[in-house]
């Protein structure tokens, strides 16, 4: 992806967010400059490598394969965490319309995904096999605290205020319906390095291609700016 895109989706993700009442925490607008500053004291931010997530999953076509994602709060998913008890993560997602996040798992992570408002936002879902294949068994989830029977490779619709919890393991694919959706995820720590399994082959972040300066710090650019 260019970075002029990136910076041309931070910003419509901002009026979006905005005209949804929806803020983020102040680091989301520190600048390149601003993070040359820092030290120690981001070390969360940086080690659970907080912050804005824009990926086109290699695709190279955004609008789409792709998803907007900022991690609001992470916890480590290993045993020692600096935080003891944190054992929680957050998101917040932008879908849509026809805009496809691809199937995949997590083997550790269970999630719930919550539609906070705009349109639908649609989810297929199939049970994983032991070899990671698409089992034909019949899906069991929750949906708001009720119990739901669902056909392998049927899909679910999330109205707002609606939400579903994925328990590790399930296949899952969404996209928006109708108009654009800003999606809330709580979860068990989470590790999108590690503990993604797409049914299919992705890039689960995208090469950047500088062509102009970074309005603001994709999660994986820390590593360039930040030197405690």
């Amino acid at each position: 992806m260019k970075r002029s895109e990136i910076n041309t989706i931070m910003r419509d993700a901002v009026a979006f967010f905005d005209s949804r009442s929806f803020l983020l925490p102040p680091f989301a607008y520190w600048s390149p400059e601003d993070w040359a500053t820092k030290g120690d004291e981001v070390r969360e931010i940086v080690d659970r490598e907080l912050g804005w997530d824009i990926t086109d999953f290699g695709s190279s076509d955004y609008a789409k394969i792709g998803l907007f994602m900022f991690v609001i709060r992470n916890s480590d998913p290993a045993g020692n965490r600096a935080i003891p008890g944190k054992v929680y993560a957050e998101k917040i997602l932008i879908c849509d319309p026809g805009q496809v996040t691809p199937m995949h798992f997590h083997w550790r992570k269970v999630e719930d995904i919550i539609n906070r408002g705009g349109g639908d936002l649609v989810i297929q879902l199939y049970n994983s096999m032991p070899e990671e294949g698409l089992a034909s068994t019949d899906v069991i989830v929750n949906m708001d605290g009720v119990r739901r029977v669902v056909k392998a490779g049927d899909t679910v619709r999330l109205r707002p205020s609606e939400s579903i919890t994925l328990p590790n393991c399930l296949y899952h694919k969404f996209w928006g319906d109708s108009e654009r959706v800003l999606v809330g995820e709580i979860s068990l720590a989470n590790d999108d390095n590690v503990d993604n399994r797409f049914y299919e082959p992705v890039g689960r972040f995208p090469e950047v291609e500088e062509d102009e300066p970074p309005l603001y710090l994709l999660c994986k650019d820390y590593q360039k700016y930040y030197r405690p």
